[in-house]
């Protein structure tokens, strides 16, 4: 068995004396993970940082096995933001989260191409709301999507300030009612109106970080959220 494709590595880990087993996400193949022998040398180790993109040749003896990649480096995004912490903090949550959100093996190419253009935006300003919306995707895909097109109540698109804690929908002012106290905050920036501000992205993260740890997670065995998003979230705190 054998595919070629290229994909973004999530995480690396040193295997043996010399090996490496990577993972990564790739358009064709999904989240996947592999040996690459030499991958702990001089000559590898600094290829195979997290967000770097690789053009990747996987083989194995049968389909279920690990198997071995060979990989060539397309481009490395580590080293150019260490200079940033909080761009650098925001490529490691996008690691640990899709190597946390996304099953094996299972190719999901809208996500990946959202996700390469995500890495990419960490070296441009702003990236903030675009990684919170990334985060609405990641749900979307994960099938725990938030619909905020109208009330869940009145089913007006008007004045819709909250979201249900547990059907992800939106609620108005007027269908919240004596409720209100009971219902996420809804950021205008979600609702593609006004300029977004770190008081509403951090808003956007508490609301999106509730259906990451209270529907995604117990869907995957009650894991805890990776850390590297608890810090990306607090960092974006500090930095308002």
């Amino acid at each position: 068995m054998d595919w070629r494709d290229e994909g973004v590595l999530l995480s690396v880990r040193r295997h043996g004396e010399s090996a490496a087993i990577i993972e990564v996400f790739t358009p064709g193949h999904g989240r996947h993970a592999g040996v690459v022998r030499g991958g702990a040398s001089r000559k590898l180790a600094p290829v195979l940082q997290p967000g770097a993109q690789l053009d990747l040749s996987w083989r194995a003896r049968l389909e279920d096995h690990l198997g071995a990649f060979t990989v060539e480096p397309l481009r490395g995004r580590a080293a150019g933001l260490l200079s940033d912490r909080l761009a650098l903090a925001g490529l490691n949550a996008l690691c640990a989260l899709l190597g946390f959100a996304l099953p094996e093996r299972e190719p999901h190419p809208a996500l990946y191409a959202a996700s390469v253009a995500m890495f990419d935006a960490l070296a441009e300003e702003g990236w903030p709301l675009a990684y919170l919306r990334w985060e609405m995707l990641l749900l979307e895909e994960m099938g725990f999507g938030l619909d905020l097109s109208s009330c869940a109540v009145t089913g007006s698109r008007d004045d819709l300030a909250y979201v249900s804690p547990r059907s992800g929908r939106a609620v108005s002012r007027e269908g919240a009612g004596d409720w209100a106290p009971k219902l996420l905050p809804l950021p205008l920036c979600l609702l593609g109106q006004g300029p977004a501000s770190a008081a509403e992205i951090a808003e956007g993260l508490r609301l999106t970080g509730h259906f990451l740890g209270h529907h995604l997670a117990p869907a995957l065995g009650n894991r805890p959220l990776p850390e590297a998003r608890n810090r990306l979230v607090a960092a974006l705190m500090r930095a308002q």
